[in-house]
């Protein structure tokens, strides 16, 4: 965990265990799985190409997929509710995701099997979590950019924010410094990696690793305006829809509690957790990680968050 004051540490500290079986203990440098974190990054590249003039908010999904199965969905939802959870597009897990787990190498793979499903509810009535919401924006991106998602948000936004130990590499290839998630969530009374519940590799939705370092590094390249302008940083992270914790921007969190406003983005699954709190006027940085299931991470975050300093 990193507790960060107008861009430098305050106070930064590794607990507990990368890997159980071999006595690895966590370290700062230790990546941990982030979760749905992946999806401040996906929207920092879609705000990219809005700034650049390559794609509009108000563009329906099919302007840059007219190939997409469900005419619904493509003829209705809006990049903006895609952004923001309320284009009606679901989830991605589930029986399907579990029995196709491993075959879902490509983002273009998941459209494959989803992209006949109708929207659960009428696009732009409704704020709804949608991870696969989230995946057609990588789509989006990658359409529209020509690079594959993972070579876009490394060279756009990893590369500038000087984020060195961020990536969504397949589970399959070796990654030094990446941590075992350990898990109870199968009704263990004991933790076991979460190898089995792993996706193929992480996508726009979510899944990839990073280090609480990198987050910090991230959220400094953020508010010092590395990744986009003060207009579309601020279109980025300001609220726009209500949801049952604050208001949804555009693939962040943005809340108030305490009087002090603060954005940003949790991660969870089993045997993963994490959470980023950005306060601008208070210049604090919260990043915390944990290879335990939620919300080991989120509970430590928000303790924290709420004895901090008002601005």
């Amino acid at each position: 965990m990193i507790v960060a004051k107008d861009g430098k540490p305050l106070f930064s500290q590794a607990y507990g265990m990368a890997d159980r079986e071999k006595k690895i203990p966590n370290q700062l440098g230790t990546q941990f799985r982030i979760g749905s974190m992946n999806k401040m990054f996906t929207a920092v590249a879609v705000l990219q190409l809005v700034q650049a003039g390559k794609i509009k908010l108000s563009d329906p999904l099919g302007k840059y997929l007219p190939d997409y199965a469900n005419k619904d969905v493509a003829a209705k939802v809006t990049i903006h509710q895609l952004l923001t959870h309320t284009g009606g597009t679901g989830d991605f897990f589930g029986p399907e995701f579990d029995t196709h787990r491993l075959e879902l190498r490509t983002l273009q793979d998941y459209v494959k099997l989803y992209e006949k499903r109708a929207p659960a509810f009428e696009p732009g009535s409704r704020w709804e979590y949608s991870n696969y919401g989230f995946l057609l924006l990588g789509v989006v991106v990658e359409k529209v950019s020509g690079q594959s998602y993972y070579d876009y948000v490394r060279e756009h936004v990893y590369k500038p924010a000087g984020m060195n130990s961020t990536d969504s590499l397949p589970e399959s290839e070796a990654v030094p410094s990446r941590s075992i998630g350990y898990t109870k969530e199968d009704g263990s009374t004991e933790w076991k990696p979460n190898t089995d519940t792993l996706p193929w590799r992480g996508t726009s939705a979510g899944g990839g690793y990073s280090t609480v370092e990198d987050l910090l590094r991230f959220a400094n390249a953020l508010q010092n305006h590395k990744l986009l302008d003060a207009e579309h940083t601020d279109l980025l992270v300001t609220g726009k829809v209500d949801t049952p914790r604050g208001k949804y921007a555009y693939g962040f969190q943005d809340s108030t509690e305490g009087g002090v406003r603060c954005f940003g983005h949790g991660g969870g699954a089993p045997g993963m957790n994490g959470d980023l709190m950005i306060c601008p006027a208070s210049g604090y940085v919260i990043a915390v990680l944990a290879n335990l299931d939620p919300p080991a991470a989120q509970r430590v975050s928000e303790f924290i968050g709420g004895r901090l300093p008002a601005p």
